[in-house]
């Protein structure tokens, strides 16, 4: 049996987040600089995460090839903005404008087993400064299933997406979901390893 890997697109100068190294450190994952990416690189992933650094002007160049590992039953993890219908059916981040403090609550919409026993009350601040965890959302494609909402209206800041294909892409509409999260929380050091084990497929 063929072992699942995980592509981790590092994009930005100096070194991976610790996530990145964690899923390495496993033996499951292989770090690779954005503009070194070639198609071999998708086409030997059963996963990939990419992270709120990614180069969006110039990732479409390789949606066909994220496409195909959706296809296959592959998985996507996407931290950030969404900027560029990267693959059919995406949808352009919105941002709380002037967001207040009432603005950026999280609430827990659907469960989810990356946020199993996680206190989301507890990511709403970074060091007492809240809105780190995201300020908008990246709309819902067709069909996919929000899991925590933001503010009153509880905008779908995390959303789950099962293709038709089969593939399955999360959306964290906000930093690095289980790479550089600080504060309070006790239940954040769940976050990173779950996050690792959905994208591999062993998780959800």
């Amino acid at each position: 049996m063929t072992q699942k890997r995980l592509l981790l697109i590092h994009s930005h100068y100096g070194t991976p987040s610790g996530l990145f190294q964690a899923a390495v450190s496993q033996g499951v994952g292989q770090v690779v600089r954005e503009r070194d990416l070639t198609r071999e690189h998708f086409d030997q992933a059963s996963g990939l995460i990419t992270t709120t650094h990614l180069d969006q002007l110039g990732f479409p160049v390789w949606s066909d090839a994220v496409q195909a590992l959706l296809n296959r039953g592959g998985r996507w993890f996407f931290n950030g903005h969404i900027l560029r219908e990267l693959i059919p059916g995406l949808g352009i981040y919105q941002p709380i404008v002037r967001a207040k403090r009432s603005d950026l609550v999280l609430t827990a919409l659907n469960p989810h087993p990356i946020f199993e026993g996680v206190d989301l009350k507890g990511l709403e601040e970074n060091n007492g400064v809240a809105g780190f965890y995201g300020r908008g959302h990246n709309p819902l494609p067709a069909g996919a299933t929000p899991v925590t909402g933001v503010g009153p209206n509880r905008f779908p800041l995390d959303w789950e997406w099962k293709l038709p294909s089969g593939g399955k892409m999360f959306s964290h509409a906000g930093n690095d979901l289980g790479a550089g999260m600080s504060g309070v929380n006790p239940t954040q050091e769940l976050i990173g390893p779950r996050v690792i084990a959905w994208t591999l497929g062993d998780l959800g």
